[in-house]
C-alpha cells in the first residue's frame, strides 16, 4: 500500500469531534494516521480533487470499517466524477450509521450514472423527510436536474417553485438554488423571467458560490475582457455560460454496488508494530493536542 507525504503541521486533531469519535474504535497510533490522511481529504478536495481522492484511498485500506472514512473517501469519488465508487461507499456509510443525509448526494451519483429516472425516484422515498431544511433544498436542485436531464424543462422549473425560493431570508443554499431555478427557465424558453431570479441569485451570492453574475452579463450582451493581457483579441465571444459540470461517461456495466471492502490486515499490520495496534483507553486526549507554534 503506497504511503502518501503529509505535512508535518497536519496532526490529525484537525478533524470534526464525529469523526473523532468515531476513529475511538480504532487503535490510537492507527486512529491517528487514518485521521491526519482525512485532513488531507478536506485540505484537498475542492483545489486538487484528485490528490484528496489518492489520499482517501490510503484511509479507505486503513479503516474501511469507520463510517467517516467510507463517507470522505465516497466524497472524493464524487469530486472526481468516479460515480460507481461514490455510490459504493456512501450506500456503506449511510449502512453503517443509519443515516439520510447522504440521499442527495447518493441520488446525484444516479445522475451521474446516467439513471436521472432513479435519482427522481429517489426524491419520493422516505429518506427525503428525515433530511433537514438544507437536506431538502439540496434534494430539489437533485430532482430538477434529472428532469434537466430528461429534457423535462418545464417540470425543473416547477420542481424549484418552492417556500425556500420564494422566501427573501439568505441562507447559504439561497444563492444555488436562485441560480438553478433561474438556469431551468432559460432552458424552458423564459429567458425574461430567467433574468430577474439571475438577479436574485447574485444578491444572495455572497461568497462566489455561482457565476450568476456572469450569467447576468450575458443575458444583457455585456462582453468582458482582460485588462492585464495586452495581446488579448476581441473575438467578439460572448461571456461564457454556466454550465453543469461535465460527467464522465460511464458503462452501463460500471455501476455501484453495497460490496464493502475491508483492509487486510496484512496491509495495516506493514505500519505498525504489535503495540501500537492495541487500542489505549486511558489515551488522555487533552495530553496530546497540538501544542502552539514557536514564533
Amino acid at each position: 500500500m503506497k504511503r502518501l507525504p503529509i505535512p508535518d503541521d497536519v496532526t490529525g486533531f484537525e478533524i470534526d469531534a464525529d469523526v473523532k469519535q468515531d476513529l475511538k474504535s480504532l487503535p490510537k497510533t492507527l486512529a491517528d494516521d487514518v485521521a491526519r490522511n482525512l485532513v488531507m481529504v478536506a485540505r484537498l478536495l475542492d483545489s486538487e480533487p484528485e490528490e484528496a481522492y489518492n489520499y482517501s484511498r490510503v484511509a479507505l485500506r486503513l479503516a474501511s470499517r469507520v463510517a467517516s472514512v467510507r463517507e470522505a473517501a465516497g466524497f472524493a469519488s464524487y469530486m472526481t466524477q468516479r460515480y460507481a465508487e461514490a455510490l459504493t461507499e456512501f450506500r456503506a456509510a449511510k449502512r453503517m450509521t443509519g443515516r439520510a443525509d447522504l440521499w442527495p448526494v447518493m441520488a446525484d451519483c444516479e445522475r451521474g450514472l446516467g439513471r436521472p429516472e432513479r435519482a427522481l425516484a429517489m426524491a419520493g422515498e422516505p429518506e427525503v423527510k428525515q433530511l433537514d431544511k438544507a437536506g431538502q433544498v439540496e434534494m430539489r436542485l437533485v430532482a430538477a436536474g434529472a428532469r434537466a436531464d430528461l429534457e423535462q424543462f418545464d417540470a425543473a422549473v416547477v420542481t424549484l417553485q418552492s417556500a425556500e425560493l420564494a422566501s427573501s431570508a439568505i441562507h447559504p443554499w439561497t444563492a444555488r438554488l436562485r441560480y438553478a431555478y433561474a438556469d431551468a427557465l432559460i432552458a424552458a424558453g423564459r429567458a425574461d423571467e430567467a433574468r430577474e431570479w439571475f438577479v436574485k441569485a447574485v444578491e444572495a451570492d455572497t461568497d462566489g458560490s455561482t457565476n450568476a453574475s456572469e450569467r447576468l452579463a450575458e443575458i444583457d450582451g455585456i462582453e468582458f475582457t482582460d485588462a492585464l493581457d495586452e495581446d488579448a483579441e476581441d473575438d467578439g465571444a460572448e461571456g461564457a455560460a454556466a454550465v453543469e459540470p461535465v460527467r464522465r461517461q460511464i458503462d452501463k456495466d460500471d455501476v455501484g454496488d453495497d460490496r464493502m471492502i475491508f483492509e487486510d490486515e496484512e496491509d495495516v499490520e506493514e505500519f505498525y508494530d504489535e503495540d501500537d495496534l492495541e487500542i489505549d483507553e486511558d489515551y488522555d486526549e487533552d495530553e496530546h493536542k497540538e501544542q502552539p507554534k514557536k514564533g
